[in-house]
C-alpha cells in the first residue's frame, strides 16, 4: 500500500487562508491562564412590545392615551411605534413619529378596546405608554390610570379583594396570533382560596383580544377584604392588570407588584392621604418578619404601633397605617426584621384621599428601582396636577436627572438635577415651558444609591380629589450582547 504524504505547514496555511479569506497565517497565541471573558456590550433594544387593558365599561368614560420614546427630539434613525386595538381588525389608535416628542389620542365611552403595540428601530428603547380614564359619576367613578406593560407569564396582585362592595376584575390582554391559557389563584388570610369548580384554571384568552375575569366569581363564598391574586400562563403570554371599583370610594387600576423579594419599596404615597393600608403576601412556605418604615422628606421613621409585620407562608396579611404621611409625601419601605431571614414577599398599598362622599381610591404596588432610566407618560401642567416622588434607599445619597418632555400639542423640554438624601423621599414638580397637552417625565440615575420613583396625577372633580399613582421602573432600553471573537483554533484538530 502506498503511504500518504505528510501534511506540511505550508499546506495547512493554504487551506486556512482559503477558508477564512486571509492572505497570511499567524499562529494563534496560547490563551492566558487567568484570561477573563470579554465583557458583554450594552446595546439598545431593537424591538419593544406593550399591552394596555380595555379602559372602562362606563358610557361616560373619557380616556387619554399618551406614548413616548425618550431621547433627543429629531434624533436621526429609523423606527416605528404604534398602538393598535386588541381586536382582529387591529385599527391604529396612536403612532409615534420621533423620539422625545409624545403622541396622544383620546377615546370616549365603553367601546374603547384594549391595546397592543410594537416599537422597533430607534423608537424601541424606552418606549412608554399610559392610559388615563376619567369617570365623573356612577359606581365606577374615579380617575383610573395605568401604564401599558410588557406582556409576560407571571403576575402578583396583593391588594385585590372579593369583599361585598368591591368589584375587582383581572383584565387579560393577549397580543399574539395564538391563544393564551392562564390560571388565577388567590391567597387570603388563611392561605389558598379554593375557586368554585376550578373556574380559575385553564382560562382561554383568544388571539388579539381582552378578557375581564371577576375575582368574586372565582370564589363566590369567600368575601375577603384583602387577597393576593396570582396570574400565571400555561400557554402564551398576556398583559394583566386588576381594575378595582369600591362602592362609595372610587375606582382605579391595581398594577402588578414587583417580583417577590426580601425587601420592597412602595414609593409616592400622597401627602394628604387619609387612609393607607398595606397588603402583603409571602408566596412560599416560609414565614416572613418585616420591619415597616416610612421614608419622608426628613428621614425614615417607624409608624407608631405598626413597626413590624408578620406574614405566614402562603397567606395574605394587612396593616392599617391610617393617615401615616400626615401632610408630607412619603414611601413605605419593607426590610427583613433584625436577625430574621430574608423571605421573598409581594406587597401593595391601598390609598384613599378625601373623606365621606368625597373619597377617591388609588394603589401603590411595590416596584423595582429606576436603575438607568425610567419614564412615565401623561402628565399635566395644571397647578399641582403632577407630583413626582423620589426615594433613596440603601444608605447612600443619590443624584438623578429629571426631564420633562415637550407636550403633545406644544412646549419646550425642561430638565433639572435632584439630590435625594438616603432614607428620604423628595417631591419634584417639573413641566415643559409653554406646555399644552400631555407630557412625559423621565428619571435618569446620575450617581449614588438606588432610587425608587412614582408619579401622582391629581385631577379633582366637583370636590372629589380624584387621583392616580403610577410607579416608575427601569425601561430596559439597553440589553447585554455577548462579545464574539474569531478563534481559528477550532479549525485545527
Amino acid at each position: 500500500m502506498k503511504q500518504r504524504a505528510p501534511l506540511t505547514l505550508a499546506a495547512v496555511a493554504a487551506a486556512l487562508a482559503a477558508v477564512t479569506g486571509l492572505g497570511y497565517l499567524t499562529a494563534p497565541a496560547a490563551p492566558a491562564a487567568e484570561a477573563k471573558p470579554a465583557a458583554a456590550a450594552r446595546m439598545p433594544v431593537e424591538r419593544s412590545a406593550l399591552v394596555c387593558p380595555a379602559p372602562s365599561s362606563s358610557d361616560i368614560a373619557e380616556t387619554t392615551y399618551t406614548a413616548i420614546t425618550p431621547g433627543a427630539p429629531g434624533a436621526a434613525g429609523k423606527g416605528t411605534a404604534r398602538l393598535l386595538g386588541a381586536t382582529k381588525e387591529a385599527k391604529p389608535v396612536l403612532e409615534l413619529k420621533e423620539r422625545g416628542k409624545p403622541a396622544g389620542a383620546t377615546a370616549s365611552g365603553a367601546g374603547a378596546p384594549g391595546l397592543t403595540g410594537v416599537a422597533d428601530g430607534t423608537l424601541a428603547p424606552g418606549w412608554t405608554a399610559q392610559q388615563t380614564t376619567k369617570v365623573t359619576v356612577g359606581r365606577a367613578r374615579g380617575l383610573l390610570g395605568v401604564a401599558c406593560t410588557t406582556p409576560g407569564t407571571d403576575f402578583w396582585f396583593p391588594g385585590a379583594s372579593t369583599a361585598k362592595g368591591r368589584e375587582d376584575y383581572v383584565h387579560l390582554t393577549n397580543p399574539d396570533d395564538t391563544a393564551a391559557v392562564i390560571d388565577i389563584k388567590m391567597f387570603g388570610p388563611d392561605g389558598a382560596v379554593k375557586s368554585d369548580g376550578g373556574t380559575g384554571e385553564n382560562i382561554r384568552i383568544d388571539p388579539k383580544s381582552t378578557k375581564a375575569v371577576s375575582l368574586a366569581s372565582l370564589a363566590p363564598a369567600a368575601q375577603l377584604p384583602d387577597v393576593t391574586a396570582h396570574v400565571t400562563t400555561r400557554a402564551g403570554r398576556v398583559g394583566a392588570s386588576v381594575q378595582v371599583g369600591e362602592e362609595g370610594v372610587g375606582a382605579d387600576w391595581l398594577p402588578a407588584s414587583a417580583d417577590p423579594a426580601g425587601s420592597l419599596v412602595m414609593p409616592g404615597i400622597p401627602a394628604d392621604a387619609t387612609s393607607v393600608r398595606l397588603v402583603a403576601c409571602a408566596p412560599g412556605e416560609e414565614d416572613a418578619d418585616l420591619t415597616v418604615k416610612l421614608a419622608g422628606p426628613n428621614g425614615s421613621i417607624s409608624p407608631a404601633g405598626s413597626e413590624q409585620l408578620h406574614l405566614k407562608g402562603g397567606m395574605t396579611a394587612s396593616l392599617d397605617l391610617k393617615d401615616v404621611t400626615r401632610g408630607e409625601a412619603g414611601s413605605l419601605v419593607l426590610t427583613p426584621a433584625n436577625g430574621k431571614k430574608a423571605v421573598p414577599v409581594v406587597a401593595a398599598l391601598r390609598v384613599v384621599r378625601g373623606s365621606g362622599a368625597k373619597q377617591e381610591l388609588g394603589f401603590v404596588p411595590a416596584v423595582g428601582p429606576v436603575a438607568a432610566r425610567a419614564t412615565v407618560a401623561d402628565n399635566r401642567a395644571d397647578e399641582n396636577a403632577t407630583v413626582l416622588s423620589l426615594t433613596a434607599v440603601g444608605g447612600a445619597d443619590a443624584k438623578v436627572k429629571v426631564t420633562a418632555s415637550a407636550g403633545t400639542e406644544a412646549g419646550e423640554p425642561a430638565s433639572k438635577e435632584v439630590t435625594v438624601k438616603a432614607g428620604t423621599t423628595q417631591t419634584v414638580s417639573l413641566a415643559p415651558g409653554g406646555a399644552k397637552g400631555s407630557y412625559a417625565l423621565t428619571v435618569e440615575t446620575v450617581s449614588g444609591g438606588p432610587v425608587y420613583a412614582a408619579r401622582t396625577l391629581a385631577l379633582p372633580h366637583e370636590g372629589i380629589p380624584m387621583f392616580t399613582v403610577q410607579t416608575l421602573s427601569d425601561d430596559h432600553a439597553m440589553v447585554s450582547v455577548p462579545k464574539a471573537t474569531q478563534d481559528l483554533t477550532v479549525l485545527i484538530d
